[in-house]
């Protein structure tokens, strides 16, 4: 067989007034519309559909009969003499996590569609899609360029997502089972397990999605579309699901901020259903179906950040305690599950950083109170670039057993530094080559210019000082990343967990330190400045020695090493640390 791409063509993209006379006027005018594979879209000021049709004359047609899209006014239909139906579907699913990130449009599909799959010459084909993309973005309905797409929000926590083969067999799972006991009104538990980058979070939106769409089926979808939950969109199931409340779990309220505004953009889904834990509890009717993201991010019964939150903490878990129960004894694990009917809890032990977060203990009783075995696991890496290895290499790095041999990641930038303000240069570069870069650092200094309430951050107040070199903590702890100068500042652990980064310059401060005595990471309660990560649990009488804010202290610095998609820096304060660690970050070269 020929290996030799096809001639080059531009892909012709025809537009044309969304209506039938329109449309059969130009199939009248080329007959490939009617038998040749083709992308194509419809959309009006607000709203878009992406499709892929070897009929898009007859197709579109269909489209004028049914649901929203009767709403459409205008057209375009990708052509290319060389594409064939693996192109078309690429181009299809390439358009709509596009479209979906741009934020200009509505994206009206539904996410099942959404394909990554390999074919014959796809690199040849994959030029030409920049192309279409570029000129549509010269017609208007694209605002933003493909790299400022992938560095939103939006794009990074779209429900139209790509599934990895991990993801589609948990979600395909999770589905058989909830449909399943729905028949048979049986409630249910499961965990869905996995480290940092694994798409957690990936799945709790993707999921929430698909389950909208399958409760809200409309003829107006693509019908040729074929993917692993096709079978879930016929009769039947959609009836299971009607009238369903569901709901996402998100306890950190910077990633709920952000989830909330996608969710806003989203058709079938509102920002209504990103809630707290408190939220679910003092819903006054139970949830038939909850996802909760971070589950290891939830609470237990400890002092919270306020009086009326130690209230509310006290009244939700009175308001679900059992017979013979002490209502201190339980978590919100507890809560969620006995307000709703079946849940999906999304885990990673290794990224519980304060003692308030639910103990290890109740993590361990969550997977054993699952029903039929059903915990899963997602292993596949999909946030750093180095691979699934550089998950355990940074937590081996930060253990008492370090790796002994160095592994080679390639085509990552991974740098130790000496110098804190070279590191803050380098990150400052590769902010203004591919944004979003940025300085995080452990809870290693204390916020002096967090504001009062109401007022603005003191931008004289420096509170990371090593050195001639200062810089603010967070001036916001929602949507710091994306936020106005934060380039200039160090996030925390409180305002990165659960986002991506394209690099990170990551500072290892004087909490952690290297006892030569010992030859081990140990953790100086005096340099940590997190009121909440150290403090003890006077309600339960529970007393947090300093190895076990240790612990805590090395899954913060887990999440910060890996943070970065393209590259990560590290700077370390203490001197003997700084040479323990050294050899296990050399400097790399950056391609």
């Amino acid at each position: 067989m020929s290996t030799v791409p096809p001639p080059r063509s531009m892909p012709h993209i025809e537009k044309t007034p969304f209506d039938a006379r329109a449309i059969r006027a130009l199939s009248s005018r080329d007959g490939k519309l009617r038998n040749w594979p083709v992308v194509y879209t419809i959309s009006s000021d607000k709203d878009i559909y992406v499709g892929e049709s070897i009929n898009a004359v007859s197709r579109m047609l269909q489209h004028l009969d049914t649901g929203k899209a009767k709403l459409l006014n205008e057209a375009r239909i990708i052509l290319d003499q060389t594409f064939n139906k693996s192109v078309c579907l690429d181009l299809e699913s390439f358009l709509i996590r596009l479209f979906a990130g741009d934020g200009q449009f509505q994206v009206l599909n539904r996410n099942d569609g959404v394909t990554d799959a390999d074919y014959f010459q796809r690199d040849y084909y994959r030029d030409a899609f920049e192309e279409i993309f570029n000129e549509l973005r010269a017609d208007g309905i694209f605002e933003k360029s493909i790299s400022e797409i992938e560095n939103t929000d939006l794009f990074k926590l779209s429900p139209f997502k790509a599934l990895n083969v991990d993801q589609e067999i948990v979600i395909n799972d999770i589905l058989e089972g909830l449909f399943d006991d729905l028949a048979i009104s049986r409630q249910s538990t499961a965990v869905v397990e996995g480290g940092p980058g694994t798409g957690k979070t990936i799945v709790a939106i993707y999921l929430l999605k698909l389950l909208s769409d399958i409760r809200n089926q409309t003829d107006q979808e693509n019908t040729e579309a074929e993917s692993l939950f096709a079978e879930y969109f016929l009769d039947g199931y959609p009836t299971l699901l009607a009238g369903t409340k569901v709901g996402l779990v998100v306890p950190q309220q910077s990633l709920r901020k952000s989830i909330q505004k996608v969710f806003r953009r989203t058709p079938g889904l509102d920002a209504s259903m990103v809630v707290t834990p408190f939220d679910v509890a003092k819903s006054s009717v139970d949830y038939d179906f909850l996802v909760i993201d971070e589950a290891h991010r939830l609470g237990q019964y400890a002092a919270q950040s306020s009086g009326p939150m130690n209230l509310q903490f006290r009244t939700a878990s009175r308001s679900v305690v059992r017979d013979g129960e002490d209502w201190k004894s339980l978590t919100q694990i507890d809560w969620l599950i006995r307000r709703s009917k079946h849940q999906v809890f999304l885990v990673d032990e290794g990224q519980g950083v304060r003692p308030n977060d639910v103990p290890a203990s109740a993590l361990k009783s969550l997977r054993s109170a699952t029903a039929d075995g059903r915990t899963y696991k997602l292993q596949s890496q999909m946030r750093v670039a180095a691979g699934d290895d550089y998950l355990g290499f940074i937590r081996d790095v930060l253990s008492s057993r370090p790796p002994q041999s160095l592994p080679i990641f390639e085509n990552y930038d991974l740098r130790f530094f000496d110098d804190i303000e070279a590191m803050d240069a380098e990150i400052r570069k590769r902010d203004e080559e591919h944004s979003l870069a940025r300085m995080v650092a452990g809870y290693a200094w204390p916020w002096n210019s967090k504001p009062k309430r109401g007022s603005k951050p003191d931008p004289s107040i420096a509170d990371i000082k090593i050195g001639g070199y200062e810089r603010r903590w967070n001036g916001t702890d929602t949507d710091w990343i994306n936020s106005e100068g934060s380039v200039n500042e160090v996030g925390s652990i409180h305002t990165v967990q659960g986002y991506d980064l394209n690099y990170a310059g990551v500072i290892i401060g004087n909490d952690l330190y290297y006892n030569p005595s010992t030859l081990d990471i140990e953790f100086d309660r005096s340099c940590y400045f997190d009121k909440k990560g150290k403090a003890n649990n006077n309600l339960l009488g529970i007393e947090y020695r300093d190895s076990d804010i240790l612990a805590m202290v090395k899954n913060i610095y887990s999440v910060l090493l890996t943070r970065g998609m393209r590259g990560t820096y590290v700077y370390v304060c203490d001197s003997a640390l700084r040479e323990h660690l050294r050899p296990f970050f050399p400097a790399t070269l950056r391609e």
